[in-house]
């Protein structure tokens, strides 16, 4: 089978992307209530891009981006994080996390580099949801599509958040939409990281870059092709085959937690309104 360039075309419209998530993040915060939009910012591409548009749909003074630094956090992450919030204007505050994360760890011997990337990613996200509740803001979720499909984040951490405006594009297209939005270049050409210890890039951890792996995923999810489909048009079997089980084994993370069914309305599975209702 021969595989067509445009069945693997992730290029998006920058200008016409912009203006639809400007209005989602304006829309969806407004109708909660609220005015206002806390998130954190790593210094990274994901974070960066829901800065901008955050600051375009609710204006910097209704945005605060809070920096959570840990004592392992590069230079180039404070650098950049900085930049972004210079460049914005945006309200901002810097909380580091190395004295609760280290007074944990005091009592937890001999742990893992992933176990300590995942309580550092929760502490972060308790104080996103605490500044919530002093900025009165909602908080704003920067996981991208590649990221939520491979469960490549923390459940409860860095993919909890009230909304999430990038959620629906691969890490590939939002790097389109970045340089639209003006992000700079220190953070456009930096190899992405979540920065969870000294020297982890997000693609030597997953073992593949996200160009790859993208132009599999939008025929595997968005063109639903199966995986013979895929090693035909020339995919390897053995990188199809660890993709699809990242996507299945993480599907808890993308859903609210399974109830168990007694009643005739159980909540997630009979019980299921729009966003908005009764608004």
């Amino acid at each position: 089978m021969k595989l067509d360039s445009d069945q693997t075309d992730l290029t998006i419209n920058p200008a016409l992307v912009a203006e639809i998530l400007e209005r989602f993040i304006r829309n969806e915060i407004e109708r909660t209530g609220f005015r206002r939009a806390v998130f954190g910012l790593s210094g990274g591409i994901d974070s960066s891009v829901v800065a901008y548009l955050a600051v375009r749909a609710m204006g910097p003074e209704n945005v605060l981006a809070v920096t959570m630094p840990y004592k392992t956090s590069s230079e180039e992450t404070l650098r950049d994080s900085r930049a972004v919030i210079a460049d914005l204007g945006v309200q901002s505050l810097e909380v580091p996390i190395t004295p609760q994360i280290d007074a944990y760890l005091a009592h937890m011997p001999n742990v893992s580099r992933m176990r300590l990337a995942n309580k550092c990613a929760r502490e972060r996200m308790t104080i996103l949801y605490d500044q919530s509740a002093a900025f009165e803001g909602l908080v704003v979720g920067t996981s991208n599509k590649t990221e939520l499909l491979l469960g490549y984040g923390t459940q409860f951490g860095d993919l909890a958040s009230a909304i999430n405006p990038i959620g629906d594009l691969y890490k590939t297209q939002l790097r389109q939409l970045a340089k639209h939005l003006g992000v700079g270049d220190a953070i456009l050409k930096k190899a992405p990281s979540g920065d969870l210890w000294v020297g982890q890039t997000d693609e030597g951890e997953l073992g593949f870059g996200y160009e790859e792996v993208d132009r599999l995923l939008v025929l595997l999810v968005d063109r639903r092709w199966q995986p013979a489909q895929l090693v035909r048009a020339g995919f390897d079997a053995e990188f199809i085959d660890r993709v699809v089980r990242m996507i299945r084994r993480n599907q808890y993370k993308r859903r609210l937690p399974v109830i168990a069914k007694l009643t005739h309305r159980t909540m997630d599975r009979d019980f299921r309104y729009p966003r908005d209702w009764g608004t």
